[in-house]
């Protein structure tokens, strides 16, 4: 369900928006398989990335051109801001594809709940957010075990600097379950709850303001909330852009904090 809604308000009541409307159902079938409009979000979404990539880079004129610049300057910002802060200026470089990558693609995939006829932020399905995270999950973990060793990686992520005695048979289970087990799962929930709270607040809005106009009675009453309730729901867009990118920064300099995490000498 977008922002507009093919039920009757008049005999169904008030809208009521809620989890049922993230259920979209399918587009069309291949086989038994269901392809839904998330799914199609997801690989147009792979192909603006990668069109973006090119279009950006193909240039490489020595005076920059708009869309030249504005790569750059993306490129720069998870390079410099994210990547090489976090992570370190000796390791860094190597993750910066991975990253600049992961930041533009969530960014696109939040930013479709704004745009006219898809309005559907893809990350408020909970196992996209799902497969990114364990996808980062995987990479720091990987280049941990490479640097440390299995054991040394373990001892490296379980147990302090500096802490000893009695005191480590109660915080190696805990940093075990922090920082192997829990990770993936607060990562990916971080940013599928808001994108899911975010869209639910615009259906309601929008869905709300609707009834109140077509089908509210008294009318005096009606088109005036309404009409706030639709100028509520412009408000309220305007500050899920600005969280919409908020997420993306935030998911993607988490990923480049595990990975420096899982590089450092020390935990």
């Amino acid at each position: 369900m977008t922002l507009t809604s093919t039920v009757f308000w008049a005999s169904s009541g008030p809208p009521n928006p809620g989890p049922r409307d993230f259920d979209l159902p399918g587009v069309f079938n291949i086989g038994e398989l269901a392809v839904t409009k998330p799914m199609l979000l997801i690989v147009l979404s792979a192909v603006i990335v990668s069109v973006l990539f090119y279009a950006m880079a193909r240039p490489a004129a020595v005076v920059p051109g708009r869309l030249q610049f504005a790569g750059e300057m993306a490129y720069d910002f998870v390079r410099n801001s994210i990547a090489r802060e976090s992570i370190g200026s000796h390791d860094f470089m190597k993750f910066v594809p991975y990253l600049f990558t992961l930041f533009l693609f969530v960014l696109v995939n939040n930013f479709y709940g704004i745009i006219p006829f898809l309005q559907f932020p893809s990350m408020s399905h909970i196992g996209f957010p799902i497969a990114l995270a364990l996808l980062t999950w995987l990479i720091y973990n990987g280049v941990g075990i490479a640097r440390h060793g299995l054991f040394g990686y373990f001892k490296h992520e379980t147990v302090p600097g500096g802490v000893k005695g009695p005191i480590l048979l109660i915080l190696i289970p805990l940093e075990f379950l922090s920082n192997i087990i829990v990770r993936p799962f607060t990562l990916a929930l971080r940013l599928f709850a808001t994108m899911f709270a975010g869209h639910l607040l615009l259906i309601l809005f929008a869905l709300g303001g609707e009834y109140l106009i077509l089908h509210y009675s008294p009318t005096a009453v009606g088109i005036p909330a309404g009409i706030a309730s639709v100028l509520l729901g412009i408000g309220v867009s305007f500050l899920d852009m600005l969280i919409m990118g908020l997420q993306a920064y935030v998911f993607t300099l988490l990923s480049a904090m595990y990975i420096g995490e899982a590089l450092a000498d020390e935990h």
